[in-house]
């Protein structure tokens, strides 16, 4: 696919489904996602595979954090344990955040997240869906600790990856006039 056409053309995918990207097209994911821009070549971004069983164990080990979770509904609890399980391969995005000169915090994340940009469109130019999720579950402590996060890591979110399973939005054409001015040097 042509590399314009993905970045004008990609939309997420809610469902997905198997088989799991193959070990080749993992392989290219994770690469694109280490090319994001990154300022002081501080590589902050770290990603996680989770798969097969691990999907619906870290899902568990989500309910059982949760403080509430007794008074869930039985249902309730079984979509809990089952948020991870919609999709084959799910990557866990974190930022490992360091103190740095020239180099804020907010930079390091938002690093991480053209990571995950990028993850999304090499995920549609090899005619994969994904879908970039936060939720309770990004911010978890429970969940934090199983992946053996450190103090200085921030979870920036799950990408959910597979093989598209629903009948895609057609996202809209936006109007740039609507997003994009010229700046004329003074105060508008």
């Amino acid at each position: 696919m042509n590399a314009l056409d993905v970045l004008t053309q990609r939309v997420s995918a809610p469902q997905l489904t198997g088989p799991e990207p193959t070990a080749a097209q993992i392989e290219t994911l994770l690469r694109a996602a280490l090319r994001a821009p990154d300022h002081a070549w501080l590589r902050p971004s770290r990603y996680l595979l989770i798969r097969g069983e691990q999907r619906r164990q870290l899902g568990e080990i989500f309910l059982q954090g949760m403080e509430d979770a007794h008074s869930l509904s039985a249902e309730k609890q079984e979509k809990s344990r089952n948020l991870l399980t919609r999709a084959p391969l799910v990557i866990a995005a974190v930022t490992r955040v360091v103190e740095h000169d020239k180099v804020p915090r907010d930079e390091q994340l938002l690093s991480t997240g053209a990571g995950v940009q990028n993850l999304l469109n090499a995920s549609w130019a090899l005619g994969l869906g994904a879908i970039w999720r936060t939720g309770a579950m990004a911010s978890s402590q429970a969940v934090h600790q199983a992946l053996g996060l450190q103090p200085n890591d921030v979870l920036v979110g799950f990408v959910y990856v597979g093989q598209v399973n629903c009948r895609l939005k057609q996202a809209p054409e936006l109007e740039l006039s609507d997003y994009v001015s010229e700046w004329t040097g003074k105060p508008e």
